[in-house]
């Protein structure tokens, strides 16, 4: 009976080395994100408070990823560790409601507005629907910008798809990813976009540049490639939006 313990004390002494040597191995990850996370957020938002959670969501990860997904861990620990951040940023949200109600609208004035006109709108058009001048609407994207986390659920899947629990095998947001489907009309509704929202998407996401690089290299000011961003993500949210009852 004490070699059973004794082989069991072993095995869980090894698995916890295992999973310490991985934790270290990926930390840099976390702090990757975080950063390129914090590169559109608020003042008010630590980097350190960033990487605290994205740690707790790597570890997580390295606890329950198994092989036979379809995708590599570096592509589950990246879900997790941004799923943790955006939790924590949920959870100490800064914005008033009248932001988020005006987050929604915009999302719906595009969608009803892409149906009418069988195209994407023009943001006049958009502005006109909401009943405001241009102005006023480029500031309700720019209030909205910030607090928006650019991440899975700005592209249609709410927050109910983040499942709790260890069995990564019920993992919804992993499984969604991980989903041809969801791919396939990720990559159609990119290709609808405007050129220009199209050519920052590409910037962000796989350049990895920041809102102010891509500034720079589209020759447009901080605040007007925010603007773009959230309008990209609205749009998005609407191509996609059959996606949110799954």
């Amino acid at each position: 009976m004490s070699g059973k313990v004794n082989g069991a004390k072993i095995y869980q002494a090894q698995a916890r080395l295992d999973i310490s040597a991985k934790v270290e191995e990926y930390a840099p990850l976390v702090k990757r994100i975080a950063l390129h996370m914090k590169a559109r957020l608020p003042a008010c938002v630590e980097v350190d408070d960033l990487i605290q959670s994205g740690m707790i969501g790597l570890i997580d990860a390295v606890s329950h990823y198994e092989e036979g997904h379809g995708a590599s861990f570096d592509t589950y620990a990246s879900i997790r560790i941004r799923g943790a951040m955006i939790d924590e940023l949920r959870q100490s949200d800064w914005a008033p409601r009248s932001v988020h109600q005006n987050t929604r609208s915009i999302s719906q004035a595009i969608n009803k507005l892409s149906h009418q006109l069988g195209r994407e709108p023009k943001d006049i058009e958009i502005a006109n629907e909401l009943g405001v001048d241009i102005d006023k609407y480029n500031q309700m994207l720019l209030d909205s910008s910030s607090t928006q986390i650019i991440g899975i659920d700005d592209l249609g899947v709410t927050d109910d798809v983040i499942a709790d629990g260890g069995d990564n095998t019920r993992d919804r947001l992993f499984e969604t990813l991980a989903s041809s489907s969801f791919k396939k009309s990720l990559a159609e509704a990119i290709k609808n976009l405007p050129e220009k929202e199209q050519q920052i998407l590409a910037l962000y996401y796989d350049e990895e540049l920041n809102l102010k690089e891509i500034g720079k290299v589209l020759e447009l000011s901080e605040s007007r490639i925010c603007q773009l961003m959230s309008q990209t993500m609205a749009r998005l949210r609407s191509m996609l939006k059959d996606w949110t009852a799954n």
